[in-house]
């Protein structure tokens, strides 16, 4: 059997089209890359080893896809404008990017905005996490929401929808707040500003969530996936989900958590035993409860899956028919 009928029987059933690694590669169709081996390692995250070949292999076929979709947007809304006799800007491009804590989803956001900044369409690409919605720690003391950071009710959903709405309405200058991974808090009177990019990547663990209907709150009903007009999970088995989280975390100790200004500071002064101990029980009773309850039952809303193995290699693709 050729790998196009393996491929068609294996998708027939199925609400996405599988692509092993090879043939995901083939979609390149001889997209030049435009990155340098010293681009790529200023991109991976802490605790990846980002190559060449992942970057050929994957994140140049989705880099065309994602400019084939652009493309298709700008023309309908040029559709649009002929038969309203109007001329109206363009609107930014939503992709979201959502996951697991500890998956990757930052590296590829990254990877994402240097190759599509370089498709002479859409040089204008932001990037912008929601981990700056998050509420401030003094907001989730006062709710007894600390050891729920990162759950859906520990966001400030009604802004993170208020300032995707506000991308989509073509307001001219937006801004967003900023959170910082060394004080584990949002950053007071500080915010990052862009003016009407072509490409807006929003990163984050609740991009793709309905949750949280039963806050008053957000009893809105309308979700921040509304606004997102592509939207990729990067997916992986749970074992290795808590295998990367507890490496990343030991780096953080011998990186971050020393400065005495981090939040974490007091795990750094830890042995490798103890730290591993405590990395592995904020997983079990905190990330990990939010991947089952939270994170992974978004996946298959999801207009594409990267599926990761060992090694944060990407093995398969997974697109929306």
């Amino acid at each position: 059997m050729s790998n196009h009928e393996a491929f068609t029987q294996q998708s027939i059933h199925s609400a996405y089209m599988h692509f092993e690694r090879n043939q995901w590669a083939d979609l390149r169709d001889n997209v030049k890359l435009t990155l340098s081996e010293d681009d790529i390692s200023q991109l991976q995250g802490i605790n990846e080893s980002l190559s060449m070949e992942e970057v050929v292999d994957i994140y140049l076929p989705l880099s065309r896809l994602l400019n084939l979709y652009v493309e298709a947007r700008q023309y309908r809304h040029t559709v649009r404008d002929t038969f309203l006799n109007s001329h109206n800007d363009k609107v930014p491009y939503i992709i979201g990017i959502a996951g697991s804590v500890a998956v990757g989803k930052s590296t590829s956001a990254r990877i994402l905005q240097a190759l599509l900044s370089r498709w002479p369409e859409h040089p204008k690409v932001a990037l912008v996490t929601t981990d700056g919605f998050l509420r401030p720690n003094k907001d989730l003391v006062a709710r007894n929401l600390m050891h729920k950071k990162g759950f859906p009710e520990s966001f400030d959903t009604k802004a993170l929808i208020e300032f995707v709405s506000a991308i989509k309405s073509g307001q001219k200058e937006i801004t967003a707040p900023i959170y910082s991974h060394l004080t584990y808090d949002i950053i007071p009177d500080k915010s990052l500003q862009f003016e009407k990019p072509d490409i807006v990547i929003l990163e984050g663990l609740n991009v793709l969530q309905t949750a949280g209907l039963n806050d008053p709150e957000q009893s809105h009903r309308v979700f921040v996936s509304d606004f997102v007009d592509f939207s990729i999970f990067v997916d992986a088995d749970t074992d290795l989900l808590k295998t990367w989280y507890i490496q990343r975390f030991l780096k953080f100790r011998e990186g971050a958590f020393t400065d005495p200004n981090a939040y974490f500071h007091s795990y750094s002064k830890m042995s490798k035993r103890e730290a591993i101990a405590i990395a592995s029980k904020i997983w079990d009773e905190i990330n990990g409860i939010n991947l089952e309850e939270n994170i992974r039952p978004t996946r298959d809303r999801a207009n594409l899956i990267l599926k990761k193995s060992i090694n944060h290699q990407i093995s398969q693709v997974k697109l929306r028919k």
